[in-house]
């Protein structure tokens, strides 16, 4: 019989990955169980649509992860396992709109260099905010990340940081920085910046949080997104993502962690008020301490027998996100848009800015297909060229404004009766490339073949996209910081000795950090 593991990890995405390894190689014996055929959940890549074509089916982008404690912590070991990125060096984001008072396209450009950036800007006063945003950020750099990496309902954690935003700055300045964290992200602009060119580049990145323009606290997430790119840029994992879960899983294995695939969690087992372990599809497994990267909702209401009756109802209201679509394209070249400066830049929004997300995050959140939603453009082939054939491209289009189940179409035009059927993705992803094809003509004539994957796609891909929202769940102030996912629950460490909760509901949030992970691999070492 098997000796009992030390440690049970249910399910196998980022967080998952960077604790099991953690612990691996602090000589903890770790199981890592998955309910798939594969490691990573919403890490993947494959040739989704033609031979030769590798798209990432779900996350892409590494900037989080490279500027995190986790890489920190893993970087040599993956990279000693075959994990290799690809970044940029000059652009790197950017977004095109409309202006509303002409007509016309109007671009803006984010370089790896801010000084360059701002210099692009439309006035000397604008690129003069511009560097102000990046430099106020930085002053408060180590509280804004040491919050996201540090458990918030530790007084230790939490003194720490205070005590070092005092040892930088009196109150008043303090008072300042966390009035400014608090706004909306459009309200921020508005109290920075007189021009468009802020809020066209950056606000369509707080999508990327879970948040809209007029949340709470994009007032530090718009500029830590700015200070991360013009940091780490925008890396992608040479080869694809799949890559990316092949060097965990290489680490995984050689330092010995169980890895069980196709297998089911269907309850924790708890004697005597502390884990014993759990009861899987493939018999029981024996372990001391339980990590659970599970929704809220599976926690509490599926795999707890006998929950807090506090923490069980807050699971059942606790509120998920809009959701999100993504569109894989095979193209027989490269996209050839209007601004040529667009050709050579890794990702682009088709954005007005706040003014556009605040229309389309209200008509998803009112069950409506948008009419203009913001699109995600991944020219992922511009950085990493093996991703498709010679003269070919990728193409990865994200959508972050789509109702789970929409009950209409905000132009009118497509039937939702059926819901996400076959011929309502293929109608919604033909109003994409027209938006597309306005700015870069020739996109719809070269495309070669197409995946989609709806809202609904995604919620059956991954249990933890509840309604399709692969942000695990709303990122609004009362879901966030000091209460993800809910006051009766917040922090990892549970009710249940033995019992940690990670993943994207937990704090730090949604993204690709694998800071949960971290945290608690550090605080069971």
């Amino acid at each position: 019989m098997r000796a009992p593991e030390d440690i049970a990890i249910i399910g196998s995405g980022i967080n998952s990955l960077v604790a099991a390894a953690e612990l691996a190689l602090a000589g903890k014996r770790v199981c890592l169980i998955e309910r798939m055929d594969r490691l990573g959940g919403f890490i993947h890549s494959s040739e989704r649509t033609i031979p030769g074509f590798i798209h990432d089916t779900f996350s892409s982008w590494h900037p989080l992860f490279v500027s995190g404690d986790a890489y920190k912590e893993l970087g040599q070991e993956l990279h000693a396992r075959g994990l290799e990125y690809c970044n940029a060096d000059g652009a790197v984001t950017a977004s095109i709109g409309i202006d509303p008072t002409t007509g016309k396209h109007r671009v803006v450009v984010a370089d790896r260099d801010p000084k360059s950036t701002a210099l692009a800007l439309s006035s000397p006063r604008e690129g003069s905010a511009y560097l102000d945003m990046i430099d106020d950020l930085g002053k408060n750099a180590s509280t804004v990340f040491g919050a996201f990496g540090a458990e918030l309902r530790s007084f230790k954690d939490v003194s720490r940081i205070a005590l070092g935003a005092l040892k930088k700055g009196k109150i008043k300045g303090n008072e300042a920085f966390l009035r400014d964290a608090l706004m909306s992200g459009r309200s921020y602009i508005r109290s920075r910046f007189d021009g468009w060119e802020a809020d066209q580049l950056w606000s369509p990145w707080l999508l990327h949080a879970g948040l809209g323009p007029d949340s709470a606290t994009g007032g530090v997430m718009m500029p830590v997104m700015a200070l991360t790119m013009h940091g780490f840029g925008l890396p992608v994992v040479k080869g694809g993502a799949s890559n990316f879960v092949a060097a965990f899983e290489s680490l995984l294995r050689e330092k010995g962690v169980r890895i069980m695939l196709n297998t089911n969690v269907e309850k924790i087992r708890i004697d005597a008020g502390r884990v014993s372990g759990l009861m899987t599809s493939d018999g029981p497994v024996a372990a001391g301490t339980v990590l659970a990267n599970v929704s809220p909702q599976a926690l509490y209401g599926k795999l707890l027998d006998n929950a807090v009756p506090a923490a069980a109802a807050a699971a059942n209201r606790f509120q998920n996100g809009r959701g999100a679509m993504q569109i894989h394209l095979a193209l027989d070249k490269p996209l050839q848009w209007l601004d040529s400066r667009l050709n050579t830049v890794p990702l682009i929004h088709l954005s007005n800015g706040s003014d556009s997300i605040g229309i389309a995050c209200a008509q998803a959140e009112a069950g409506l297909l948008p009419a203009e939603p913001t699109v995600v453009v991944g020219q992922q082939s511009i950085l990493d060229p093996s991703r498709a054939p010679a003269g070919g491209a990728t193409l990865w289009l994200q959508l972050q404004e789509v109702p789970f189940g929409p009950v209409g179409d905000a132009a009118g035009l497509l039937s939702v009766a059926e819901g996400w059927s076959e011929e309502l993705k293929a109608g919604y992803m033909e109003r994409i490339l027209a938006r597309l094809e306005e700015f870069a003509p020739g996109t719809r004539a070269s495309v070669l073949a197409w995946d989609i994957l709806s809202p609904a796609d995604l919620a059956q891909q991954n249990p933890n996209a509840v309604n399709g929202d692969p942000y695990g769940g709303s990122a609004e102030l009362f879901q966030n910081l000091l209460w993800r996912p809910f006051p009766e629950a917040a922090g990892h460490r549970t009710a249940v000795k033995g019992l940690w909760h990670i993943g994207a509901s937990t704090h730090p949030g949604p993204g690709l950090s694998g800071g949960s992970g971290h945290l608690v691999a550090r605080s069971l070492i």
